[in-house]
């Protein structure tokens, strides 16, 4: 049934994991090996599954544990082949996907047709919860498997096949060609017996195919990923291992990387961006990455999704000094933003500067008016929502509020509600529990538009957390889906991403470089499209 949860992950690794410290850099701080990488990171909302995990810190993991049938390049964001030998279609609906002989998980087990098939039909099942359900959703049989109300009527998707141990099929409901290009998203992720046969087992220590294994894992504190040297893949890790260690304060972390106690931080406050190149010279990286923040309105709440309340949020889009709020307190590693996507798609991948248009503009004047045209804030009031253990967000929030409250000029009008952990926030956000604007920054996994319009802002869409839905947008999104052309796909999906710019349900602030700073021992020490460290390249010493 909908409302059946499983044992929290925290609650089975806090039972059985090592207390580990949060302290200690070169070797790793535990005295192993000297080719030990510790790394800044944040505890993740959700369990190490691919069908739960929907934000960066569980993702990275993942990326480090697993492999899928696809990957994108780290250097150009292009979709590579990884398990799958091929992935056939006639009528780009039907695809029979042959996997590469020699693949095993840690543990041994061949990774087989079998652990993708029931891998997704697990992710889909409405009665196991898994956020990342809907990614499934254009397969035959879905629906079946998660109806929108009542009870599954069956225990697999119609739509997937295992022919032979490297060898199934998935039909979709509709034609899609441009279907495998999502493979290399965390959701397609294979799962071995274990998983299935010893949940708790598995949860407490889970066992992937990647380059890294998971060696322990103590909530708050660290969690130890070490090299697996049968891994299969050419992406071989070129280090023993990373340990990635929790902090609430990227303050602290920067301390200690300059301290010598961590290797890597990737998460530098907008405070110590002022210094960071006098600091670390040319030990720190940036590169535009397939990254945009947002602020997202609770579309679900009557108050900010009534008559006339697009002029209000057009009009808070309108009060926000994006341009000086990235110069001040992000240092040039922020761009204001001008639409939904991401400039590191370029044309070719569906970027377009001028869609958000005079809505993403600083004009103080046309804020105020269109504010109380629309009927005013909701009470009269507005409160955004984030947490704020990481990326400067009490510093912009506090920085939005100012530029709103001195545009419409009534006083402090606009006020923040600092979330102490990034998974407290999630958890809000998901449960309906934020009173007005909340930040809903997001990351690609692929380089085409498609991947920030539709599971944002379609009706079904996997992480739709504003509730955003409009009938315009999903056809325009669907009939993109459907179109064998990639030119005129896109051109649909920039009509969609218009209908977005008439109903603002999310406001584009900026859009994020990836940077990293890093200590003397390490050397390779690259970024990835999503702007993230690629930890199997570095090199120690």
């Amino acid at each position: 049934m909908r409302g059946v949860h499983r044992a929290g992950w925290a609650a089975v690794v806090t039972a059985i994991a090592l207390v580990a410290t949060a302290c200690g850099g070169g070797g790793g701080g535990d005295g192993e090996r000297a080719d030990i990488v510790s790394a800044s990171w944040g505890d993740p909302q959700s369990a190490l599954e691919p069908g739960d995990s929907n934000e960066s810190q569980g993702i990275r993991v993942l990326d480090m544990a697993f492999r899928g049938l696809r990957r994108y390049d780290p250097g150009t964001g292009e979709t590579k082949d990884q398990l799958a030998e091929s992935i056939r279609t006639t009528d780009g609906r039907t695809f029979t996907v042959t996997l590469k002989d020699g693949w095993t998980f840690s543990n041994g087990e061949p990774v087989t047709s079998r652990s993708f098939v029931d891998a997704w039909n697990y992710a889909a099942d409405l009665r196991n919860t898994q956020k990342n359900a809907g990614y499934f959703a254009s397969i035959v049989g879905y629906d079946a498997l998660h109806p929108t109300s009542g009870e599954p009527t069956a225990t697999a998707m119609s739509g997937l096949a295992v022919k032979d141990p490297r060898t199934f099929t998935v039909t979709l409901k509709e034609p899609n060609p441009r279907w495998p290009q999502i493979l290399g998203q965390h959701p397609f992720l294979p799962l071995p017996r274990t998983f299935f046969t010893d949940h708790a087992g598995w949860l407490a220590r889970p066992v992937g195919n990647g380059p890294y294994t998971v060696d322990s894992y103590a909530k708050g504190t660290v969690m130890k990923l070490r090299r697996w040297d049968g891994y299969p893949g050419a992406d071989k890790a070129q280090n023993g291992g990373i340990d990635l260690k929790v902090y609430t304060d990227n303050n602290t972390a920067y301390t200690d990387l300059l301290a010598g106690n961590l290797d890597l931080v990737d998460d530098i406050s907008g405070q110590q961006l002022k210094k960071v190149r006098e600091d670390l010279g040319d030990r720190y990286l940036t590169r535009p990455a397939l990254i945009i923040q947002t602020l997202g309105f609770p579309m679900y709440d009557a108050r900010w999704n009534g008559p006339g309340m697009e002029k209000v949020r057009k009009g808070i889009s309108m009060a926000i000094d994006r341009d000086e709020i990235t110069r001040q307190i992000f240092r040039g590693t922020r761009t204001p933003a001008k639409d939904w996507t991401s400039p590191a798609l370029g044309v070719r991948g569906g970027y377009s500067d001028d869609v958000c248009g005079e809505a993403c503009a600083y004009d103080p004047v046309e804020a105020k008016r269109l504010v109380a045209e629309g009927g005013g804030l909701p009470g009269g009031r507005m409160t955004i929502t984030s947490n704020t253990d990481a990326g400067s967000h009490r510093e912009w929030m506090e920085a939005v509020c100012n530029s709103v409250n001195n545009a419409l000029g009534q006083g402090p009008v606009c006020v923040i509600d600092p979330v102490g952990t990034f998974a407290e926030f999630r958890d809000r956000v998901e449960g309906h529990q934020v009173p007005g604007p909340f930040r809903s920054s997001w990351q690609g996994d692929y380089p085409y538009i498609q991947e920030f319009l539709e599971p944002l802002f379609h009706t079904d869409g996997p992480v739709n957390d504003s509730g955003f839905s409009d009938g315009r947008f999903d056809r325009l999104v669907e009939a993109a889906r459907a179109e064998p052309d990639t030119d005129r796909a896109t051109a649909l999906f920039l009509d969609a991403e218009k209908v977005l710019a008439e109903r603002m349900p999310a406001i584009p602030l900026w859009y994020q470089n990836g940077g990293v700073g890093f200590s003397e021992r390490l050397s390779n020490v690259t970024l990835n499209q999503f702007g993230a460290p690629v930890y199997e390249q570095i090199e120690v010493g």
